[in-house]
């Protein structure tokens, strides 16, 4: 199995979280930075992690950067008065519920001032970006673990949670990263699709429930703007679904790709 960024970032709270000297949020910014890194680093153009960027509303935890944002490649601060172009991540502590972090005064002043914010508990992920209105909405919602305890339960076994989750997360993050950048081609349209039909395939068959196909339709509908309401728009749906396996092979997005305004699904969120 192709090693995945996730067993490294378990791992290193684990090993962190060990030492008894942890403080709850900010001891854990290297390993969720190295994971966003690890990612970014998959996508073109690449997408670098910074903690604490300094320019635009207040310092958020983490910046998300593109490389023409730095004097060049070897740069370890972005250009002077540079936002992160990627949008900014919010981070608390595991004991917090990312749902009331997202609604904070602090999540909304840094929503105005970057476009899109990634508030997480290092265990739960939640994108807040814009909707077709220019609104602050929740999209997507990733979840390592039912609770603070079975995150910290699962992350003594990395390995199997990657077996489990790996591709699944790395999948949302990639997601997560593309949302504020231009979509640029059909590819890049194809690309999303079929990370949406694996996530939904995931959750289908993993659940074996009709809700999940009604949430991944409903997100591609939203992302893609149109709508599956008719029997020719159901029998596309659904072949998006089954060609996944064509669709998953296919190279990733490239030059700048995406798309905004993508709603959450799988476990809904909601304002």
């Amino acid at each position: 199995m192709a090693h995945n960024p996730l067993e490294d970032y378990l791992r290193e709270l684990r090993d962190i979280r060990r030492t008894g000297s942890a403080v709850p949020e900010t001891s854990y910014y290297p390993p969720l930075r190295d994971l966003m890194n690890a990612v970014g680093a998959t996508l073109k153009p690449k997408v670098r992690c910074v903690v604490h960027p300094s320019h635009g509303a207040g310092i958020p935890d983490l910046g998300l950067f593109t490389p023409d944002q730095f004097q060049g490649a070897t740069a370890e601060e972005p250009l002077p008065g540079t936002k992160p172009s990627r949008g900014v991540v919010e981070a608390k502590p595991t004991s917090d519920e990312v749902s009331l972090t997202a609604d904070s005064a602090q999540v909304s002043k840094y929503w105005k001032g970057y476009g899109q914010v990634l508030v997480t508990n290092f265990r739960d992920f939640l994108l807040v970006g814009a909707d077709a209105e220019g609104d602050p909405v929740k999209l997507e919602h990733y979840r390592l673990a039912p609770s603070e305890d079975a995150f910290w339960t699962a992350a003594a076994h990395p390995r199997a949670v990657v077996e489990e989750q790996g591709a699944a997360f790395v999948d949302f993050l990639k997601r997560v990263m593309l949302h504020a950048a231009p979509l640029a081609a059909p590819k890049d349209v194809a690309w999303f699709m079929a990370s949406y039909a694996r996530e939904g395939l995931r959750r289908v068959e993993k659940r074996k429930d009709a809700p999940a196909l009604s949430a991944i339709r409903g997100a591609l509908e939203e992302a893609l703007g149109i709508e599956f309401d008719d029997e020719r728009g159901e029998h596309f749906f659904r072949s998006t679904l089954v060609a996944k396996k064509r669709a998953a092979s296919r190279p990733g997005p490239d030059d700048q790709t995406v798309k905004q305004g993508t709603s959450c699904f799988g476990e809904k969120v909601t304002n």
